[in-house]
């Protein structure tokens, strides 16, 4: 049994020693809930984790109507779904959060986290895409900003360097008749890996009966989460309508890239994409018009 160091720095700038000083024999421990699994089942390895649910930076949740709103890397889910001011504004993104698990994985758990695990399946990647999050990074160098759609790199794969760390999720303040919505295909009722997951988020003109913007992003359909530009910019200036949504789910199929394995075949994830963005965009029209 290999023996693990375990530090939990109280400062930023304590973590990132560490991780200038073990580079790649460190591991970032958030919520726990990939990284413990992967190290018991000798996925990863670490010679060092560093638990940073104590710096101050990263355990933050701050929402104001003008700078948008602030997540902590190391906020578990349920801090989320729970501040109602968060929930009422970001209602795409408790569709998440209130799926990761089940209610003691939310209690670990973080958006953070699940980013930076960077499975194809992620559920909070596609929330986060639509919603226009920006990840902000801190390394030897200073702080860098990532948009959430370059995040991703690979299965399993992100921008950050060994000696970099996920501060917070920075989401914009968004306007009058803004909606979002995410939604899965799995095979049981809850707590299961997304076959597809579909977020959508548009902004309707001031009568409610045109797209003034729209964005579409999947999960669990390639190497990681794809933004669905094609699909997305269909939307521009269409009305809401039937005809729209069908056009922009027909897009959105044609730029997933699935394989086949065993949660599902690739026609199966096609398929399923054309029907969920149909939904996902329906319910995001729904909230922007308050229904």
């Amino acid at each position: 049994m290999q023996e693990i160091e375990y530090a939990a720095p109280k400062t930023l700038r304590h973590a990132l020693e560490l991780l200038a000083a073990n580079g790649e024999r460190a591991r970032v421990l958030a919520g726990g809930t990939d990284l413990l699994v992967q190290l018991r089942a000798r996925r990863k390895s670490a010679e060092l984790v560093v638990d940073v649910k104590k710096i101050s930076e990263l355990t933050g949740l701050s929402y104001d109507e003008e700078a948008g709103l602030e997540i902590g890397a190391a906020v578990p889910c349920y801090r989320i779904y729970r501040n109602e001011t968060v929930a009422a504004a970001y209602p795409g993104l408790i569709d998440a959060v209130s799926m990761i698990g089940g209610t003691q994985i939310q209690g670990r758990a973080t958006v953070g986290g699940n980013l930076c695990n960077s499975a194809p399946s992620a559920d909070a990647v596609p929330p986060l895409i639509v919603l226009g999050a920006v990840c902000k990074i801190a390394g030897p160098q200073g702080t860098r900003h990532v948009p959430a759609e370059e995040f991703c790199t690979a299965p399993g794969r992100n921008v950050l360097q060994p000696e970099e760390l996920l501060v917070s999720l920075l989401l914009p303040p968004h306007s009058d008749r803004f909606g979002a919505s995410y939604l899965r295909f799995i095979p049981r009722n809850e707590m299961d890996i997304a076959v597809v997951g579909v977020g959508s988020a548009v902004v309707l003109d001031t009568t409610g009966r045109y797209f003034a913007s729209a964005k579409i992003s999947l999960a669990s359909v390639a190497p990681t989460p794809v933004y669905a530009r094609a699909a997305s910019e269909s939307l521009l200036g269409k009305p809401v309508s039937d005809d729209s949504i069908e056009e922009a789910a027909e897009l959105a199929k044609a730029e997933a890239r699935p394989i086949t394995d065993m949660r599902g075949t690739a026609e199966q994830r096609v398929h399923l994409v054309g029907v969920l963005v149909r939904r996902s965009l329906q319910r995001a029209v729904q909230r922007a018009r308050g229904v």
